[in-house]
């Protein structure tokens, strides 16, 4: 590797201090957190503690030793995802060395990262679903609104946020739909169905009186001391669930909107009509419920044939 200075140990100070100058620049510069700093950090001691046992430091590496690196951390099991990270680390750190004018050449400029299918997001079971809707004890306030919150959420596939901070004025019971102001300030408007539209009603006229008393609040759902409802919490209420349920660990709150459009997709929904539902810029965002159906025919074709 070509560098910029005879004495060529990331700038003169050895690889500690370089990867801590490093780091301080991308605090100042990006702010980014105490915990994605140390991940930043680890990767780049444990590439200079393998260089190490080479007798080369960070800086005199060159693009055979990133490969020879990447080649062992495969070996020893790392993921595919794994990998790329680390090579994003890797080269962002010789990207500021080069800026910073310590090195010339950047060794990380030609290697490619690992190509990474696209994970399938989690989907449950329309049975699983069914369950879930109905663990809440609807005879109490907080049971009936959270059933109301998780037969919108199912119905509509609203991302988490759109849901907490659905306002009054966005529902519309007699028409059945919500409007929703989504990412990028884009307008959609989402049916509601007969099932949510009756449990919201019920909600509206009994339990949020109940939680609001003589207080007031703009948005739909609140909790019991009056206030609008939390990502967090409702979080904490889907976990609640899912354990009466018995679906242990259970799903996140956007696991719905992953089950909404995969079960419309496969109960025959044109992918646009879904793309336009969830609020999708592209419809190649859309594409991916396609995918988790296919998949789920395929293992029903496996589990359920005599020859699968």
């Amino acid at each position: 590797m070509v560098v910029t200075s005879p004495d060529s140990r990331a700038g003169g100070r050895g690889d500690p201090a370089a990867i801590e100058a490093f780091l301080d620049a991308l605090w100042m510069e990006h702010g980014l957190s105490r915990h994605t700093l140390a991940a930043y950090g680890s990767d780049l001691r444990h590439y200079a503690r393998w260089l190490a046992g080479r007798r080369q430091t960070l800086a005199d590496a060159g693009r055979e030793h990133l490969l020879a690196y990447l080649a062992d951390r495969v070996q020893a099991g790392a993921r595919p995802r794994t990998t790329a990270r680390l090579l994003s680390t890797l080269r962002r750190f010789y990207r500021w060395l080069v800026r910073e004018g310590r090195l010339a050449v950047d060794p990380s400029a030609e290697v490619e990262a690992p190509r990474l299918g696209r994970p399938l997001p989690r989907v449950m079971s329309e049975q699983d679903v069914e369950a879930l809707l109905a663990a809440p004890d609807t005879d109490s306030p907080l049971g009936l609104r959270d059933r109301a919150m998780l037969e919108t959420l199912y119905a509509t596939g609203l991302r988490v946020s759109e849901l907490v901070r659905l306002a009054l004025g966005e529902l519309n019971l007699v028409q059945g739909v919500v409007r929703i102001v989504g990412k990028g300030n884009k307008e959609r408007l989402v049916p509601l169905g007969e099932e949510a539209i009756g449990w919201l009603d019920g909600y509206l006229a009994r339990a949020r009186p109940q939680l609001l008393g003589s207080r007031s609040c703009a948005q739909v759902f609140v909790t019991a001391r009056g206030a609008g409802m939390t990502r967090q919490a409702f979080w904490c209420r889907i976990k609640e669930y899912a354990g009466i349920a018995g679906m242990g660990s259970g799903p996140s709150p956007h696991t719905l909107r992953h089950s909404f459009a995969t079960h419309l997709i496969n109960h025959g929904a044109d992918l646009r009509v879904v793309q336009l539902l969830l609020g999708h810029s592209d419809l190649s965002t859309t594409q991916i419920y396609t995918h988790v159906a296919q998949h789920r025919l395929q293992e029903l074709h496996r589990k359920h044939h005599p020859r699968g």
